[in-house]
């Protein structure tokens, strides 16, 4: 469990960089919440990491 939730958390912050990284070079077209979804997601997964710690 304590591995899965890093993984998925360092998963969750990949997919927050290229998120942010698109809705920045998109010139404005790019939504936002490209990047903020899986920015919770990593933050939660990586809260239950920490606990599990």
């Amino acid at each position: 469990m304590k591995q899965l939730a890093l993984v998925l958390g360092l998963v969750c912050v990949a997919l927050t960089l290229a998120g942010a990284g698109y809705a920045l070079l998109s010139h404005g077209r790019g939504n936002p919440g490209y990047a903020l979804i899986p920015l919770i997601f990593a933050l939660v997964c990586l809260s239950v990491y920490r606990q599990k710690r």
